[in-house]
């Protein structure tokens, strides 16, 4: 993943449908960070508030901030943990980076909302409902890809699971992920394909297996190419 997922395993064992519960981070948070902001020196009581004022609006900062995707919640990333930008005046956005959170929604919402995460992704996607949470904005980088260079010119969608247990991965999931990419490819003209919606795995460099084996990606561009 790029945010709690990525961290570190967290103990988690569910049925469907799943009832997400936080999870801890590792002592690999450190390092992690590091990795998944690609270099950046070179170049839950929050999330329970932000939450309870529903889809698509939360405060932030003082001011009401919504979210691009309508079918989205505004659940706002700590500004530690991403680059204010103005994409894609200047960058451009040509990816969508498919990830897995090794962890709880509720979990990664959290980190993300941690300051001292040093990461994030633009969007977190539930297991048992397809519920979306949007973080950080389009227009802004997040610290996802372990690439500084992918960061700039890619959408981040972590979803929440582990890669080893394809349990996670709930048809309401691929659903709701495969509508939100394909307004995504829309919105910034990224062909949909697999050459532009890729895995964290598949971006030069990083040393990360997600979405993993059982990740369905025919089933995915299936429903992609439909929505």
């Amino acid at each position: 993943m790029s945010s709690a997922r990525h961290h570190s395993p967290h103990a988690i064992h569910h049925t469907t449908p799943l009832t997400p519960t936080p999870a801890p981070l590792s002592s690999r948070a450190t390092s992690r960070r590091n990795l998944l902001r690609g270099g950046l020196a070179l170049g839950v009581a929050g999330a329970a508030t932000a939450m309870a004022t529903g889809p698509a609006a939360a405060r932030s900062g003082g001011l009401i901030s919504t979210a691009d995707y309508p079918d989205a919640e505004w659940i706002p990333a700590n500004g530690s943990n991403f680059t204010p930008a103005d994409r894609p005046s200047e960058f451009p956005i040509e990816f969508v980076v498919i990830h897995v959170t090794q962890g709880s929604f509720a979990g990664t919402v959290q980190h993300f909302q941690n300051p001292e995460a040093k990461v994030s992704a633009h969007y977190v996607v539930r297991s048992n409902d397809g519920h979306i949470a949007q973080m950080v904005h389009d227009k802004d980088v997040a610290w996802h890809a372990g690439n500084w260079d992918y960061n700039t010119r890619s959408i981040g969608i972590e979803h929440e699971g582990f890669v080893d247990d394809p349990a996670w991965f709930t048809d309401a999931m691929y659903a709701a992920s495969a509508a939100l990419t394909a307004s995504l490819c829309d919105t910034w003209g990224i062909p949909r394909d697999r050459t532009r919606v890729i895995g964290h795995n598949e971006v030069p460099g990083a040393d990360h297996t997600d979405p993993g084996q059982h990740w369905d990606w025919d089933r995915y561009m299936t429903l992609l190419s439909a929505a």
